[in-house]
């Protein structure tokens, strides 16, 4: 008989909004809708199969947060949003980011959201915010609200297609109402309140293991010394951070989160993305954890081995591969099983192009044949094989969304005499091979690189542990309630999805916005602890795979009246201005009031003066009436701050300038001039810049509101302009 361990992981980093909390991205939500509850309740089925599921505790406080209606997700609340009710901006959002699913298999089936995918790209031109505005304009009010439904409906698990709410909608097809909607919603609801329950239910009737991972996700090698990488590219340097202490707390926080939802603490951790070091091993020992899981070119490394493959992908060593080991290192002693990364890669990037039932056939076929190999090779001795792979992103990719596939693949388990499915912890129960030296990697090219490799994920690297460090020294001055909220945004930013994304390896349409994410929780660090926020954590990391700002620049000179009031076209015609991206997550207190949005930005010369023009939705007098500030911060000179402020009489510029403290004082002389009535005009001396001809000027506009900054415009980068002779 070979044993057969599946562990499905089920991960999505924290999107909360640095301050709000409420999610920006819509994954925890969609995911659910179609993954999260789906692949436990398919298991009712096949009451014969045991699976292992690695449930993120950064995924299980978002999922619970939806299901209760105490988290928010911006993209629900835009989509639920009466078609009527739209604004521009809103409408450009959806046509933007209501399409992010794969064509063939989740937007083609639908013939209506087939058809508005092709309204959208009637409209030429590169993927750009100008791009999105034109081709909204092709979009009625009816093919909106079309557009808000199917995004959600595409998504609904098929285990919900006998519910009659969802064959009336999906029968129905188009010309939705609002009230439509509102039943979409009801039925979101109630999948998001069963998802947590179910997975109960399956360990409470043993088909299922829960286990769990370090809270927020991070790479814990890492996190114990980024010097692993080091050791593995002696030529490359990277940031110093060693923060076991981080790991140890991810850990911890991980079996408290595991306890409240599941009413008991798991067994089994799975270190993200299969990353392990031998420092990691006594803290997953010590937190409780007695097994762990990784990949085959971990455990070969280990045994100063390769494996090998013969012409039909069958691993040449099965008698080291498929069996569990005691990992005994640093004092901890863990059960471990190491994954058949072959097996595991067929379900993950190939099967989804096969016939599902021939490809669960084939994968069937594949287990036992290893299987019959192990035993050939240990004179009989039963095969543990370990198949694991996320257990949400691959089916998006497959016919029915991988229920056909999983059905078939289940069945064949069931009935399949040679195989027998077991849990994570009962794989790892019995006798085991030692290992006494654990290689470092994870099971993304047996390194770190993609969480480390790149400048960009040096970068990120180097901006946490400066906070972190921050938040060290702060102990004594600050209060402990702001030290702990400073280390729970720094425990966020530690996550691996943040790194992921930088670099060359990986893109998605999202990158800005996971790149937002990331430093806005390093920059709530700062705030948190009353301590200056240093200007790079407003300026993106990327450097690769993804447009940079787009700036259009002066064309002249200008001839402004400082007045807040565009006197005329001319004024300011020849003026240069960045071509803002709208970004979920780039606003904060102001993200519900429209009408304090910048809407455009405007920049030139005009003699010896820098002059800026800043637009909201409405009136800037009113708005700055009502406390609001703008400043124009300085990333070029370094250090320099005008803000501007309304009084009685209208509104006040002052020039600040950035302590060694990290505080701003007050600069005398060349005093910068602002007026706001329409819109806000600000001229600042060019020598109060000190700047030379030909040198660039760069900086950004922020709303702030009683000294706490709102948001930056651009979202990402600063304006950057070169002055002229």
């Amino acid at each position: 008989m070979t044993r057969l361990a599946i562990i499905w992981h089920m991960h999505q980093p924290y999107y909360g909004d640095a301050v709000t909390g409420e999610q920006l991205l819509p994954w925890v939500r969609l995911h659910a809708l179609k993954d999260y509850y789906g692949m436990v309740e398919l298991l009712r089925e096949f009451p014969k199969v045991r699976v292992t599921f690695s449930l993120v505790p950064s995924l299980l406080v978002q999922l619970d947060g939806l299901a209760t209606g105490r988290g928010r997700d911006r993209y629900f609340d835009l989509a639920m949003k009466p078609a009527a009710e739209l604004t521009p901006d809103d409408r450009a959002f959806l046509v933007a980011n209501f399409f992010h699913a794969p064509r063939v298999r989740m937007i083609e089936p639908h013939r209506r959201y087939g058809e508005l995918l092709v309204r959208r790209e009637e409209e030429p031109g590169p993927s750009g915010e100008e791009r999105w505005r034109r081709a909204a304009g092709r979009f009625t009010e009816r093919d909106l609200r079309d557009l808000q439904v199917w995004q959600q409906l595409a998504w609904i698990d098929l285990l919900y297609d006998q519910d009659p709410r969802v064959r009336m909608l999906v029968g129905k097809g188009s010309d939705f109402t609002e009230a439509d909607k509102i039943v979409l919603a009801d039925v979101e609801r109630e999948i998001l309140r069963r998802v947590i329950p179910a997975y109960r239910d399956a360990a409470g009737r043993g088909q299922a293991e829960l286990s769990s991972s370090p809270f927020y996700h991070p790479i814990l090698p890492l996190l114990c010394d980024t010097g692993i990488y080091t050791e593995m590219h002696p030529d490359v340097r990277v940031p110093p951070f060693r923060h076991p202490e981080d790991a140890k707390e991810q850990l911890a926080r991980a079996v408290t989160c595991h306890e409240r939802f599941f009413h008991g603490a798991p067994v089994g951790v799975w270190p993200p993305e299969g990353s392990v070091s031998e420092a990691m091993v006594p803290l997953v020992a010590k937190a409780g954890f007695r097994w762990m899981a990784t990949d085959e070119v971990i455990l070969g490394r280990s045994r100063g081995l390769s494996f090998t493959r013969d012409g039909a992908g069958n691993v040449e060593q099965p008698e080291v591969l498929y069996r569990p080991y005691r990992v005994r290192v640093g004092g901890g002693e863990v059960g471990c099983l190491f994954r058949d990364h072959v097996l595991s890669d067929l379900i993950g990037f190939t099967y989804s192009s096969w016939p599902p039932v021939a490809a669960a056939r084939d994968l069937v076929n594949r287990i036992a044949e290893a299987g019959r190999r192990f035993r050939d090779r240990t004179g009989g001795e039963e095969a543990t094989i370990g198949v694991f792979l996320d257990g949400e992103n691959a089916w998006e990719h497959f016919e029915a969304n991988g229920r056909t596939f999983l059905r078939t693949f289940y069945q064949l388990l069931s009935d399949d005499p040679e195989v027998r499915t077991v849990t994570m912890a009962e794989a790892t129960a019995g006798p085991a091979a030692t290992l006494e030296h654990l290689a470092p990697g994870s099971w993304a090219g047996g390194d770190f690189y993609i969480w480390i490799g790149h400048a960009d994920d040096r970068k990120g690297w180097s901006q946490l542990a400066d906070a972190r460090r921050t938040i060290e020294e702060a102990r004594g001055t600050a209060t402990a309630e702001a030290c702990e909220e400073a280390l729970e945004h720094a425990f966020i930013a530690e996550g691996s999805d943040w790194f992921w994304w930088y670099g060359d390896d990986h893109s998605s349409d999202q990158d800005l916005e996971f790149d937002i994410l990331f430093r806005s929780h390093v920059r709530r660090v700062y705030e948190t602890l009353g301590r200056a926020v240093p200007d790079h954590l407003f300026v993106t990391n990327i450097t690769a795979g993804v447009k940079h700002l787009e700036i259009v620049q002066p064309t002249g000179p200008l001839h402004v009246t400082i007045d807040g009031r565009v006197t005329s076209e001319a004024e300011w015609a020849p003026a240069g201005y960045p071509v803002l991206r709208r970004l979920f997550g780039t606003m904060r207190q102001v993200s519900e009031d429209e009408g304090l949005r910048v809407r455009d930005i405007r920049f030139g010369f005009d003699g010896a003066d820098l002059v800026v023009r800043v637009d909201l939705a409405e009136p800037m007098q009113r708005a700055m009436s009502d406390g609001l500030e703008i400043d124009l911060a300085f990333v070029e000179p370094a250090g320099l701050r005008v803000t501007i402020g309304g009084t009685r009489d209208g509104v006040t510029a002052r020039l600040l300038r950035r302590q060694p403290t990290g505080l701003w004082a007050p600069v005398d002389g060349g005093s910068p001039r602002a007026a706001a009535d329409a819109v806000l005009e600000v001229a600042v001396p060019r020598a109060t810049l000190g700047i030379l001809a030909g040198q660039t000027v760069s900086f950004f506009v922020a709303m702030t509101r009683a000294g706490v900054e709102l948001a930056r415009y651009p979202s990402y980068a600063p304006i950057a302009t070169a002055m002229p002779g």
